[in-house]
């Protein structure tokens, strides 16, 4: 196979930029990525990969940006088609939105249609890698790392496993939900480029047999991931604490049940109690930042995402669709600098864009894998044009350095700012 060498604009993370600032990443005006079979085997200036590797099959992007493709910690693919819905609190919103669509994905054909939409979309918009809920519905898992797989995507997914206070035809109970996850993890987990999820949606809608029984399977295949909610809302809070009792606090109940540590996944974790930031330090429990779904839903910017990452906490930033209201992690990374600027922390760019690659890579235990431009990293790129309208292009023509450039892109941009989606090195369709 011919190696193929992308030139352009080259961003490197080198470190977490929370933690070393600017000397974290390395900007090449004009970089080069060389790609073989699928996996970044150098990233130098332009023309010394040019002179070494005469042979490369050479595809110039001009003065685009080339960023490893963007990797989605925390997104429900079964609510593509209600993103966007009118107004309500979370619970509300489950209820009148999420549980009826949620509904429709044990029928094969319906989850393979939606799982292909939601696909293209985030494909359309640079993201590269995601981890998703599914249903409860064995097909809404098939059709997803099927879709994927067909799209040689990097995907983390799981079946949700969810046994009281959900509609009938969202139930399942402990061993069933414990039987069908096994089953799909022992299908799916290490083919391709897939990966399990245990997934219970979160602490009200499991019975404490069925976290049990959850803990009980990760146990058993700890390299798997688990995800699930946290602290999103405080009538979800108070929920939570009239259900376990005996728990100190909500984190308290994943502990317990052994859903906690590297590889957990915990979406949103806005409203936390000073013991809980101390366990998930300690444990090495992650987090989905959510800032679209955090403001659509009414959540809060309570989110210390700095304070976070700071005490050792892995962050990484999630489009949370469908409560979340962008396919966009562009758009993403915009609400989270406004939802920092409420908390009064201007997040830099470099910041940003860690949260929506390295760092979300980071949370999924996916890190050396995607999320860098590093040698021996799978090339997933993402390629961004710093002009894509007449307003981005005029302020990026007065922007400072090429932090102050991408800045504007985050806060105008949408997906006509990606100009090319690399998968394992092959381009990507775009979307008509």
């Amino acid at each position: 196979m011919t190696a193929r060498l992308l030139l352009g604009q080259t961003l490197e993370f080198t470190a977490n930029p929370f933690l070393e600032g600017k000397d974290s990443a390395r900007h090449r005006e004009r970089g080069g990525i060389l790609i073989e079979h699928g996996v970044i085997v150098a990233v130098d200036q332009a023309e010394t990969l040019r002179s070494d590797h005469p042979e490369a099959e050479v595809v110039d992007h001009g003065m685009d940006l080339i960023l490893p493709g963007f990797v989605d910690a925390h997104v429900h693919y079964p609510q593509t088609g209600i993103i966007a819905s009118w107004g309500r609190r979370l619970i509300d919103w489950l209820n009148t939105y999420t549980f009826p669509e949620e509904s429709r994905f044990g029928d094969q054909d319906y989850a393979d249609r939606m799982a292909a939409l939601y696909l293209d979309f985030s494909l359309a918009n640079g993201i590269t890698t995601a981890a998703s809920y599914c249903t409860i519905h064995p097909e809404s898992v098939d059709a997803l790392m099927g879709q994927a797989a067909k799209r040689g995507m990097r995907m983390v997914a799981g079946k949700v496993m969810m046994d009281r206070n959900a509609p009938d035809t969202l139930r399942d109970d402990a061993q069933t939900g414990y039987d069908q996850s096994k089953a799909l993890l022992q299908r799916w987990h290490g083919r391709d480029r897939l990966s399990y999820a245990i997934t219970p949606r979160f602490a009200p809608t499991s019975t404490p047999a069925q976290l049990e029984a959850a803990g009980a399977l990760w146990a058993e295949h700890p390299d798997c991931a688990m995800q699930t909610h946290l602290s999103e809302q405080h009538e979800e809070i108070a929920l939570v604490r009239e259900l376990f009792p005996q728990d100190p606090d909500y984190f308290g109940v994943y502990e317990r049940f052994g859903l906690t540590g590297p590889g957990a996944i915990m979406g949103h974790a806005i409203h936390l109690q000073p013991r809980e930031i101390e366990a998930m330090a300690s444990t090495g429990t992650g987090v989905a930042h959510c800032p679209t779904s955090n403001a659509f839903i009414g959540s809060g910017p309570q989110c210390d995402v700095r304070g976070l990452v700071e005490r050792g906490i892995p962050v990484g930033l999630a489009t949370d669709v469908g409560g979340g209201s962008s396919f966009s992690m562009l758009h993403t990374m915009a609400a989270a600098y406004e939802m920092g600027q409420l908390r009064g922390d201007s997040l830099h760019a470099r910041e940003l864009l860690w949260l929506a690659t390295g760092g979300a890579a980071e949370v999924l235990r996916l890190d050396g894998k995607v999320g860098r431009l590093a040698a021996g990293v799978e090339a997933d790129l993402t390629v961004i044009d710093l002009a894509s309208t007449p307003i981005i292009a005029e302020r990026a023509s007065r922007a400072r350095d090429i932090w102050d450039a991408l800045f504007a892109t985050i806060m105008l941009g949408d997906d006509r700012a990606i100009a090319r989606t690399y998968v394992a090195g092959k381009p990507v369709e775009q979307m008509g």
